[in-house]
């Protein structure tokens, strides 16, 4: 085939033509293939999120956080201090603090207040007697000043137990509706089997990416 031997063949002329502006094309390539990767990053490069995941004693958060970060189960105890793991996500580096929720530490919370851009509350939604008391400590934190930015998620979790309350239920005993100037979105979840987690982290990381 005619343009096959053609392809095949040395041109004298041509050759001579390449190898001297070799150097320059090469830099030429070189300069392209980092702003390339300039733009790349840009676009998709990897981004580093603060996340606070508070919530009443026995929430979950702890096995929440555990099921994203391993992937499976974790034995627990109630959370004196804190956890801190990153959860990598998205092309989002999560640095996610879990802090005990037991009414004599609650005042503690405050102390991890500051650059946080994600606030993760985290409900017992089988746990009817408590969710008064949950959405007082929710309005109060979103109160504070320093967590006027954040983007909140509240994961209404254990919904494998008979008698959990749905999202739309918990949206409403924690009066989300009635939320101002704030970025909000809930998510049915289970933290034991992991249903619903990646999901709240879908819209998590989406929010961040537009607000940062």
């Amino acid at each position: 085939m005619q343009t096959g031997e053609y392809n095949n063949r040395t041109n004298p002329e041509t050759q001579r033509h390449s190898i001297g502006d070799s150097t320059a094309v090469n830099t030429q390539i070189t300069k392209m293939g980092m702003a390339f990767a300039k733009l790349f990053s840009s676009f998709f490069g990897k981004k580093d999120m603060r996340i606070l995941m508070v919530g009443l004693d026995a929430a979950g958060k702890t096995t929440i956080l555990y099921k994203l970060k391993l992937g499976e189960i974790v034995t627990t105890i109630p959370t004196i201090g804190f956890n801190v793991e990153t959860v990598e996500y998205k092309n989002i580096s999560f640095t996610v603090w879990d802090v005990g929720g037991q009414d004599k530490i609650r005042p503690l919370w405050r102390h991890y207040f500051q650059n946080t851009q994600g606030l993760i509350f985290v409900v017992d939604s089988n746990d009817r007697e408590r969710l008064t008391e949950a959405k007082e400590e929710l309005s109060r934190m979103l109160s504070e000043d320093e967590l006027r930015d954040a983007v909140l998620l509240v994961f209404a979790n254990k919904q494998d137990l008979p008698n959990a309350m749905n999202a739309a239920e918990v949206t409403d005993k924690l009066g989300l509706h009635q939320l101002r100037n704030r970025s909000w979105y809930i998510q049915a979840t289970c933290a034991t089997s992991g249903d619903g987690l990646y999901e709240g982290l879908d819209w998590l990381s989406n929010e961040l990416k537009k607000s940062h």
